[in-house]
């Protein structure tokens, strides 16, 4: 028999035969055994692996297709799938698709081919990338609704799929329980306990290689569909397999020892047979895993810092005596979660190895490809479940944590997402109990002692925020699976009917209850900052509060009220323990803060569902007062805290502390943490006293001392400078507190407006950014905004789009929302706003915004206060808060704090009035008792301030008038003067004393001067709830007191004093109007004039204003609340107030006006010195030079008289002086120099290219400007002489260097003193020194070069300009000898000037702007040639580009675009001095060819020679400018227009020429005959119909015509020309010269540019060139040919032009015509068009290969210009150090790229050796970017912003607009 070497042919009949005998061909048993044996040789685990693995798996393959080939094998299965689920797995960064349109369950996702294919328009969907990979759901009933299933998954159901014959997969059956206990033995091989805890990563590493091919080829068995996973499913569950292999039983001594180690290895991790673990007799479990009993936490006593976090203490002793624990003693069940496990089959060890191997990826991948077979599921997910434990343990020792938390996730998501799946498990293998018993465990590990208020005796532990498993979120993945299993109603409702549960469940949640406790730094800063905030935040929202939120979507409807009941009443026990455990009584213990109270958080978001969706009575469950009294304590202190660290008492905790202010408040945690903290205080407020619950908060913020009547008092708790703000926030808190309905009885409707509109006030947000700050609520994965209108709807009604702006050269704006006009009328809420901010800056910023809303809508002129804004009602549940508006306590608090702001105490400042207001306001407007102020009955036990006020009501209080009130103060005070000495008194409170002054002061109510301790009555309250039955309530007079704190003898000693005061509320606060308004009597009582207001009290003139505004509105609503209010109100106006003294200006106005004025002063004073600095420096200048050069300055005067023209002067912008550029001292114009490819890019197709977006669209750059010109030079150069060819074409198509100047100038020497200081400034600019980049010292323009200014006047222009009356033959001599003389520098070489020196290095410079291959084309590498043309090709790249900016023609005329910008006169100059140094031979001047007739040369030629390049084929526009740069500068204009004329002459032949080829043959001969009929009228040499014939029978005589058509032509010639449609060709033809002549003439002798329709450009382009003669006839008779000047007889010189065709034509016919038919027609520049919808690239592009490494790249990008694929940063396609981008970008844009990043839809440009993100063209519906694809929102082009990066392309101000740019060092 075949060995298991054995070749495929004999393995193929071995299997053919063996499959043969076993489906009944007689002999099975036998065959069975030989398959048996066959398999354990072929399979055994080989310790080399490699090829032995490779020649296993090919045994496999024979055996289960019984011979046949595989590939048929596989079809065949694939038949049968009955596949209704895709089940697609993916792994990490693969891009997915979620609806939550059709999704049932939030984590649904659909792979991207499922969801093309279904129906998802319109709805809410997105893309994503994924974190930890997934499956996708399609056909999956459970957690997607049918509708969204793809067209695949919808209509196969399992009944028309033919059955399984039996033979087909029989030989699978037999192999695969072999071939997978094969996988398994190589795994337990592998594993080795780590010894000493060192990690045996390799070898782990190693072994997964090996099997890499083991698990694709079962990873290829799934994918054959439903057939084959049912059989792997039997085998991977069926016990007996796995009983018969792999229990070590039996002869093979293989198996034995992989048997044994897998119990070692079981063993090594703190798991045992449950028989081994009767056997120990329930001794110390094997690991240090110890528990903690669920009873609570009263016997855990713990020491020491907790224990190291790896517990693999293998001796079974406890974590050597780090920590005491108790054991958990509920039952061994809990125990036996932790640490029995018992695997029965196949599929059970294996997730036990995988897990062990902390889930390798391929692995992972097997087991959820499996996952659509049902049974399988069901069987995986309950062995998952078994596992869980494990899976913690295993976590919490690794150390690629983050890794295997995202494979745990990948698999339990597909897993607990299906509600059908998670409730079968909860019922069969208590998911529930496991769940939260290992949470329970796991945070075990962590707990350290609670400092918290008794730091020696506290019992409480929490959680150490520094520990690892913390720190870095290990926790994540067993927390995220609780919380998807919670979001199931029936698992939620199982978990909060199990009353044990709920108790360990709060045990849990307290190990949070008081984490990363804050104390307050006293003496000096912290040392080290420490982070662990994040995660303390953290933990408790994911914790603690999202389990919460996924509970709480379950407690909606009254029948689940006993829910409610359960975790209140356990809360509450929690709580209770919790209290015990710190040793609580009723004072938290000073200067200490924590932000993690979530049992607080839980009890109050159940008591708000309670009372908001089930009905339940609040006071049923309520403790009592004195639970209520603790409870209120925490939150408070956290409210206090934050004051005191928003007034910098906590600044010596360093950032951290602040950071966790604003986390408290940030919208992500607010609504678990702020939220349901105020509401409990309101809770609390509600139903405790008021008077205790008022003084309890201003004690709690420590402003109880600055409450006094006198002008100066001792604060022996709080410093000075930090009272005003903490008074300020324990105001704002308590109108937040009495404002705040959020759950007081809002809506949810309500409550997003509400929110929204606080968000749109601070600032416009974009649609991402409101979703993002809007709290979510319930559970943050479900996407569901609760209430009946969506978020959508509701942003609509509250604010309108702003659609996105471009300002071409600003900033990128996205669209934004903004709010609507009646927003900030009626719905601006401050309140809500200052609750949401997490930078105070952002409430300025509401109020700015709001004070210009009013001052545009002509509301309100100046600066307003915030507007006050009616609250919704009230629950009945909660009207117990009012009563806080409506006591004693508060009323004097603001009754003193209004007298302290009218007597301008100090600390006081606007804020305080404002709040004060407000809380008056308030309490008017929920003031019940109408008229019930006439009898006032004061209850016996309110006795202790019943002299202050009479009644609880403020409307009757507010007219009450207090005459005399005492004080205590120190002596200083000022009051003390005043006394008579008699009253002082050393008693402590003088409550008892009466006062010993005349009895006249004793007035109708003034019994005694009132005294008020807000502390005592805090004290007294508190004794008075505790000991409410007692008998001594009565005696327990005020304790010991404010004096408390106060150190003896280190502050004046207090003495008492009697103020005279006589005001009530009223008459403040029409004082206090007088004062706000300055003016006396100010107030008027609006009743006066009009009744009417006292019956509808709201009018619109009072709602938006300042302090007088508010004034007058609490006035009046107090008015019309009461006869008797108003009778007093009136009263107290009809009294003349005693003139108030002028208004004192209060320090901080005082401020504010100093500054004012200070500026000013200091502006004036910087003039002065600016002008001043001016002067001296010009006179410093002055004498410098004189110093320099006494005599040249003579010499210049006398030039000058002599000139009397005046020169052009320069400004220099480094040192301030004007002055003429000279041959010295040169002034340069600040230039930037930058390779460009733009106009290469240009097409003569009129269609745009568009970006491929499909394998058939590919874009070829054949029909690019740049490429015609390449061809056209090569196929000159290849016919004619070397020479010639280079002055017959322009090059710097692509990579032509393009100048532009921001039009500043500063001296030469100036500049380079500036680049030395900019070397040496160490700052990081943005640029390369190096590389001589600077910026404009004036305008920071971004520049690399300074272009020397021309000595010279700019008079002499118009002086050249006058009209010499020459005749054309003698201009052309003048010409010919003016470029005869022999290039110079003007001045004589041997002293070379600074000037010339400059212009040689500029011209280095604008060498070295582009590569070599751009400017190298000449046959003999360094030939001067070279440099000729590459000089004047750079006028031409300049003009040419300009011309492209003007659009492409001169029809607009005007000066240049940038008039001041233009550089080109300056460079012309640099050019023309270096082009004069290289010397035509005159012989072959071109100049002479074209105005003189030549005696035929080429036939002395030697034949060997190349000849010359016919005139007919040179480029027209390059020899102007070779004519005219090789002439001495400046030039006559006469001479131009000369050039101009003999020019065009040449060019209107070559127009004939083109013609006569473009059409047919038979045309041809008509109209040479026409032409010749006309030839001898007088003026036939301007008829192009003579010149036609004339060029057509020359151009016959040689085989230019001879041979056949070319098709092409043909094509062309099928139209019939007319006359006008030849007289327009012709002008089109020579229309691009006209243009770059016109704009050289326009740059070299000024002159306005005409502006003209396009239909007559020609002619007036012609009239300003002078080609018309001045009798210009009528446009309409026009022709073209009337421009025509000939030197030399027409006929004549076209004869000689066409001779040297006609002699090309005999040596290459085949080359004549190309050469000659240019097309002169370039579209103008533009960038690839791109498809309306962004998916469209990304589906293309984001898999695609990339051409040159055949890989799929990390970072795909595309080019914008040609439609290049590109590797990002790919080190694959790298070059000499080049990445590829890099590359291209010098390839394609000589050194500007413009990419689109495929993931990330952003565009970067690369320019030169620096690069810049742009933005993205690609836009979601509300107008804003999706950088890296991170919402996957679909999204658009945006036509306007893809305008503007083209038009930054084309204009070349990347430099400029673009601010932030970095190096890119070669690597993109």
């Amino acid at each position: 028999m075949a060995g298991a070497a054995a070749s495929g042919r004999e393995k193929r009949a071995t299997a053919a035969r063996l499959k043969a005998a076993l489906s009944g061909g007689g002999g099975e048993s036998g065959a069975a055994a030989e398959l048996q044996a066959l398999l354990e040789r072929a399979l055994a685990p080989a310790p080399g692996g490699g090829e032995a693995v490779a020649e296993a798996l090919e045994w496999c393959r024979c055996l289960l297709s019984g011979g046949e080939p595989w590939e048929g094998f596989v079809q065949a299965v694939r038949a049968y799938d009955p596949a209704t689920l895709c089940g697609l797995v993916w792994t990490a960064n693969f891009v997915a698709y979620r609806c939550r349109t059709c999704g049932i369950s939030p984590c649904m996702s659909l792979c991207a081919e499922c969801f093309h294919q279904g129906e998802h328009a319109g709805h809410d969907y997105n893309m994503f990338r994924s974190q930890a990979g997934g499956a996708c759901d399609c056909g999956d009933g459970n957690v997607m609704r049918e509708a969204g299933f793809c067209k695949r998954h919808q209509m196969k159901s399992s009944s028309n799929v033919p059955c399984v014959p039996k033979d087909l997969l029989m030989m699978s059956e037999l192999v695969l329980p072999q071939f997978i206990f094969s996988l398994i033995q190589y795994l337990r091989e592998g594993y080795n306990e780590p010894a000493l805890d060192l990690p045996s990563e390799k070898d782990l590493h190693r072994i997964l290689q090996m099997l890499e091919p083991h698990v694709s080829f079962l990873e290829d068995l799934t994918k054959m569909g439903g057939a084959m996973r049912s059989v792997l499913t039997r085998v991977l569950t069926n016990q007996q397999f796995y009983k018969d292999l792999s229990s070590g039983v039996g002869e093979n001594a293989c198996a034995k020892k992989s048997h044994e180690k897998y119990l070692i290895a079981l063993k090594g991790s703190g798991l045992a047979f449950p028989e081994d673990k009767l056997a120990c007799g329930m001794q110390e479990q094997a690991s240090g895993t110890s528990t903690l009993a669920i009873q609570g936490l009263a016997g855990a006593t713990t020491s020491g810092q907790g224990e190291s976090s790896d517990e693999e203490d293998q001796d079974g002793s406890q974590g050597v005596g780090k920590r005491k624990r108790v054991k958990l003693s509920s039952s061994t069940k809990d125990q036996s979660i932790m640490d029995v496990l018992k695997h029965k089959c196949f599929l059970e060890e294996l997730l036990f190895w995988t897990i062990k191997y902390e889930f390798p990826q391929k692995m992972v991948t097997f087991l959820l490809n499996m996952l659509p077979d049902q049974d399988y599921k069901i069987a995986f997910t309950k062995t998952f479940v078994q596992h869980y434990a494990f899976i913690m343990k295993t976590l919490k020792k690794s150390h690629e944590s983050d890794t295997m938390s995202n494979r745990i996730v990948h698999i339990s998501v597909q897993l607990f997402s299906n509600e059908e799946l998670a409730r079968q498990v909860t019922e069969e293998c208590q998911l529930l109990d496991i769940m939260v018993t290992v949470l329970l465990y796991m945070m075990e590990s962590c707990l350290i002692k609670s400092e918290l208020q008794d730091e020696e005796n506290s019992l409480h532990v929490v959680v150490n925020c520094g520990e690892a498993l913390l720190k870095n979120n290990t926790y994540w993945p067993l927390v995220s699976d609780f919380i998807n299993i919670l979001s199931h109603q029936s698992v939620a409702k199982k978990f909060l009917e199990d009353h044990s549960l709920l108790v360990t469940w709060m045990n849990f949640v307290s190990f949070f209850q008081g984490m990363n406790l804050n104390k307050r730094e006293l003496n000096e800063h912290v040392e080290f900052e420490s982070q662990t905030y994040y995660a303390a935040f953290a933990a408790e929202l994911e914790a603690c509060a999202q389990p919460m939120w996924g509970l709480l979507s379950h407690c909606k409807v009254r029948e689940t009220q006993e829910y409610t009941r359960n975790v209140v009443r356990y809360c509450l026990e929690a709580l209770q323990d919790w209290f015990d455990a710190i040793n609580f009584v009723d004072e938290p213990a000073p200067n200490q803060v924590t932000f993690h109270l979530p049992l607080h958080r839980y009890y109050a978001m159940f008591l708000s569902k309670a009372v908001k969706c089930q009905e339940l009575d609040l006071d049923s469950i309520l403790p009592d007062q004195e639970m209520l009294m603790k409870l209120m304590i925490h939150p408070l202190q956290i409210q206090a805290s934050l004051s005191e660290i928003h007034s910098n008492m906590w600044v010596r905790n360093g950032l951290q502390i602040k950071g966790q202010a604003m986390t408290y408040v940030q919208s992500h945690f607010c609504n678990s943490m702020i939220d349901p903290d105020i509401y409990l205080l309101q809770v609390c407020a509600s139903r405790l006293d008021p008077d205790y619950f008022i003084s309890s908060v201003f004690e709690r913020f420590k402003v109880v001392d600055l409450l006094t009547m006198a002008s100066q008092h001792q604060n022996t708790v709080l410093d000075s400078e930090h009272e005003r703000s903490m008074l300020e926030g324990a105001l704002t808190f308590l109108v937040i507190l009495l404002s705040l309905r959020l759950h007081l009885g809002m809506t949810d409707d309500e409550i997003l407006r509400a929110e929204m509109v606080a968000q749109l006030c601070m600032n416009d947000r974009t649609h991402s950014s409101l979703l993002d700050l809007i709290p979510e609520n319930p559970n943050p994965k479900s996407g569901i905004v609760p209430g009946s209108l969506s978020f959508e709807s509701m942003l609509s009604a509250v604010a309108d789009f702003k659609a996105p702006v471009f300002e071409p050269g600003g900033s990128m704006q996205q669209g934004m929302y903004t709010p609507k006009a009646d927003i900030w009328d009626k719905e601006f809420d401050p309140v809500m706003v200052i609750l949401r901010t997490v930078y105070r800056r952002d409430v300025q910023s509401a109020m700015d915004r709001y004070t210009a809303f009013l001052k545009q809508s002509g509301k309100f002129p100046g600066n307003p206060w915030p507007p006050y804004k009616k609250r919704t009602p009230l629950h009945p549940s909660y009207k117990g808060l009012m009563k806080l508006l409506h006591c004693k306590t508060l009323h004097i608090v603001l009754f003193t704090l209004l007298y302290k702001i009218l007597m301008d105490h100090q600390n006081l400042s606007e804020h305080v009035l404002c709040m004060v207001l407000y809380l008056i306001e308030l309490g008017l407007e929920d003031s019940q008792e109408q008229e019930s102020d006439e009898e006032d009955s004061v209850g016996e036990h309110e006795r202790c301030h019943d002299s202050w006020f009479p009644s609880s009501n403020l409307v009757s209080n507010m007219r009450h008038f207090i005459n005399y009130v005492r004080v205590r103060v120190p002596e200083t005070a000022p009051e003390v003067k005043r006394e008579p000495p008699a009253s002082t008194s050393s008693d402590g409170l003088a409550s008892s004393q009466r006062p010993t002054r005349s009895k006249s002061l004793q007035r109708e109510n003034s019994g005694t001067a009132q005294v008020f301790s807000l502390v005592a009555e805090r004290r007294k309250k508190f004794q008075e709830i505790i000991n409410r039955n007692s008998s001594e309530a009565s005696q327990v007079v005020r304790p010991k007191t404010s004096m408390k704190w106060s150190a003896p003898g280190a502050t004046p000693q207090l003495t008492t004093a009697i103020l005279e005061i006589k005001e009530s509320i009223l008459s403040l606060l029409i004082k206090l109007h007088h004062k706000l308004s300055g003016k006396q009597n100010s107030y008027y009582p609006p009743w006066f004039d009009d009744m009417e207001v006292l019956i509808q009290p709201e009018i619109p003139k009072y709602s938006h204003g300042d302090g007088m505004t508010a004034v007058e509105r609490i006035l009046l609503k107090a008015a019309v609340q009461s006869r008797l209010n108003k009778r007093i109100i009136e009263e107290i106006c009809r009294k003349v107030t005693p003139p108030v003294p002028p208004k004192k200006i209060s320090p901080a106005e005082k401020k504010t006006l100093d500054k004012e004025e200070r500026r000013q002063k200091a502006r004036e004073r910087q003039q002065k010195l600016l002008a001043e600095f001016a002067s001296r420096q010009k006179s410093f200048m002055e004498t410098a030079m004189d110093v320099e050069s006494p005599d040249a300055d003579i010499a210049m005067e006398i030039a000058t008289s002599e000139q009397h023209v005046s020169e052009a002067v320069y400004d220099c912008v480094i040192c301030g002086q004007s002055g003429p550029s000279t041959e010295d001292r040169p002034t340069g114009l600040v230039v930037l120099l930058q390779a460009s490819s733009v106009l290469g890019q240009c097409r003569n197709s009129t269609e745009p290219k568009k970006l491929p977006t499909s394998e058939e669209e590919q874009i070829y750059p054949s029909d690019t400007c740049a490429a015609v010109h390449d061809v056209r030079l090569t196929t000159l150069q290849r016919y004619f002489k070397d020479s010639s060819c280079l002055q017959a074409v322009s090059i710097g198509w692509e990579g032509g260097v393009y100048v532009q100047t921001c039009g500043h100038t500063l001296h030469i020497d100036c500049h380079k003193s500036y680049m030395e200081s900019l070397r040496n400034d160490q700052v990081l600019q943005g640029f390369s020194v190096d590389k001589g980049e600077f910026t404009c010292p004036l305008c920071r323009q971004f520049a690399n070069s300074v272009l020397p200014c021309y000595p010279g006047n700019n008079v002499e222009r118009s002086l050249l300009q006058c009209h010499s009356n020459k005749s054309m033959q003698d201009l052309i001599k003048e010409v010919e000898e003016l470029q005869e003389q022999l290039g110079t520098f003007p001045v004589s070489i041997s002293s070379e000037t600074n000037l010339s020196k400059e212009m040689e290095s500029v011209m280095k410079d604008i060498k070295s702007t582009t590569q070599k291959k751009y400017t190298d084309y000449s046959k003999t590498p360094g030939s001067p040639d070279n440099d000729f043309l590459f000089m004047y090709s750079v006028a031409r790249t300049n003009l040419e580009l300009e011309l492209v900016h003007r659009g492409g023609n001169l029809c607009l005329g005007g000066a240049s675009t940038a008039g001041k910008r233009s550089c080109l006169n300056q460079l012309f100059h640099v050019l023309a001095m270096h082009m004069r140094l290289y010397s035509i031979d005159s012989a072959y001047n071109p100049w002479r060819k074209l105005t003189q007739l030549m005696q035929d040369r080429n036939s002395q030629m030697s034949s060997e020679e190349l000849p010359e390049v016919p005139v007919l084929y040179r480029d027209v526009s390059s020899l102007l400018l070779v004519q005219i740069l090789t002439m001495p500068q400046p030039l006559c204009k006469e001479h131009f227009t000369c050039i101009v004329k003999v020019l065009f002459t040449l060019l209107y032949t070559q127009a004939l020429a083109a013609f006569s080829v473009k059409c047919s043959a038979e045309d041809r001969v008509a109209w040479k005959n026409s032409g010749a009929l006309k030839k001898n009228t007088s003026n036939g040499e301007k008829s192009w119909e003579v010149l036609l014939s004339h060029v057509i029978s020359e151009l016959s005589k040689g085989k230019m015509f001879e041979e056949g058509e070319t098709e092409e032509l043909a094509m062309v010639s099928s139209s019939v020309w007319s006359t006008d449609s030849i007289e327009g060709y012709l002008q089109q033809f020579c229309l691009p010269f006209l243009r770059i002549t016109c704009l050289l003439q326009h740059h070299l002798f000024g002159g306005e540019l005409p502006s003209c329709q396009e239909d007559e450009e020609f002619t007036v382009l012609a009239n300003c060139l002078g080609l018309l003669s001045s009798s210009f006839q009528s446009p309409h008779q026009f022709t073209s040919a009337s421009c025509l000047d000939w030197p030399v007889p027409a006929f004549n010189m076209i004869s000689q032009w066409c001779l040297e065709l006609a002699s090309f034509a005999d040596r290459h016919a085949e080359q004549v015509k190309v050469l000659l038919v240019q097309e002169p027609k370039w579209d103008l520049p533009c960038l690839l068009q791109l498809p309306e919808n962004y998916n469209t690239i990304f589906q293309y592009y984001h898999r695609k290969t990339c051409t040159v490494c055949t890989k799929v790249p990390k970072d795909p990008a595309v080019c914008l210009v040609c439609g290049t694929f590109v590797c990002l940063k790919g080190l694959c396609c790298k070059q000499q150090s080049y990445c590829e981008c890099v590359l291209h970008s010098q390839n394609c844009g000589a050194g500007t790229g413009i990419f689109l990043l495929i993931n990330a839809s952003v565009i970067i440009i690369i320019r030169g050796h620096r690069f810049c993100l742009w933005g993205s063209v690609y836009l979601d519906a509300h107008g804003e970017e999706d950088r890296d694809l991170r919402r996957g929102k679909p999204l658009y082009i945006c036509k306007e912003r893809y305008k503007v990066l083209e038009q930054q392309w084309v204009s070349h101000t990347f430099d400029h607009i673009n601010k932030r740019w970095g190096p890119h060092y070669n690597g993109l």
